[in-house]
Formats: C-alpha cells, structure tokens, sequence
C-alpha cells in the first residue's frame, strides 16, 4: 500500500467513524488468567454485553467490534497460565467483505503495521499471515451479527496487543492484553 493510498484510507476510516450512530460504548477491564484453542461459531443478532466471569482456571471474556472500527474493550486482564475463553462479536451490520473484525493476539515486539501489511496478503486465510509466529491466538473473521467463541492458555506476565486484521483496520482497532 503506498503512501497516498494509506492516507486515503485513513481519511475514509475517519469520516465512516465520525458519521456512524453516535453510541457510548463503556470500557471495561476484564480480569483473566498459549494455545491449546477451540473455535465455535453462531450467529447472532444481539447487541447486549455480557458479564466477565470466572470460574476456576477459565476466564470468560467478551469482546465486539462494531461498524466504526472500534472494539469496545481497550484493555483486557488476565492472569499468566489461566485458560482464557473469548467469545467475540460483531455488533455492527456490515458484510464480512466490506467490515469483517477478527481478534488477533500478538506476540511481545511484534510491529503493528508489519503485521498488519503481511496480514493483506492472506484474505483466504482470514487475513493471518501463514507464518503464524507472532500470533498467540486469534478468531475467524466475522461479518455484522456473527459471534465466535475460542480458548487458549494465556501467556506469560506482560503486556500484549491485540488487534483487528481486516486490511487497514489494525490502525484503529487495537487494545492492551495484559497478563499479571
């Protein structure tokens, strides 16, 4: 992508963003504890936010991602070791095509926008590079009312990103993950 397309683009993400339904959205810090993963998938047209829990070694985590590009949880709390069940939603509407989210872990020290830019290349593998060495778990990707739920063992003590790789998504949809 050159520079005037990523301009571009950003310039359109912005006007999608100021001109979607006006909605406060609360942020929420989320206490919870590599990869042994499972996936499950339903579709759904609910919009209501359901409470974290836990249960013994399993934490529950509930995220979404909206049509403006935004995921409505900035920080999530887990702790080292615990399995981590994240159910993720697309509260928007949009067609998977056009909007799709997905939820991407990503290793300490990965760079963003590398991975961001490698991850274009990878549109019928969800946008996942194949070299997968950066990513400590991550979904499908979803379209407006879809809903998919995977496990995994969260990773050791430290502070991890987590974004959106729908292309140019990366930029805006990002959060913190942060294992004590």
């Amino acid at each position: 992508m050159n520079t005037i397309s990523k301009i571009l683009f950003l310039l359109a993400a912005t006007v999608l963003i100021s001109c979607g339904e006006k909605k406060e959205e609360e942020e929420e810090k989320v206490t919870i504890g590599n990869q042994n993963r499972t996936e499950s998938s339903t579709t759904s047209s609910t919009r209501s936010q359901e409470a974290t829990t836990t249960e013994g070694d399993v934490a529950e985590v509930t995220l979404g991602g909206n049509d403006q590009m935004q995921f409505d949880k900035k920080e999530i709390r887990v702790k080292a070791g615990q399995t981590v069940r994240l159910t993720f939603r697309h509260t928007g509407q949009m067609a998977k095509n056009v909007m799709g989210h997905n939820f991407v872990l990503l290793t300490q020290g990965t760079n963003i926008n590398e991975f961001g830019q490698a991850a274009v290349k990878f549109p019928d593998n969800d946008y996942i590079p194949e070299d997968k060495s950066n990513v400590i778990a991550h979904t499908k990707m979803l379209g407006g009312g879809e809903t998919t739920t995977i496990e995994f063992e969260a990773p050791e003590a430290g502070t991890y990103d987590y974004i959106c790789s729908f292309p140019g998504h990366y930029a805006i949809m990002q959060g913190k993950f942060i294992v004590e």
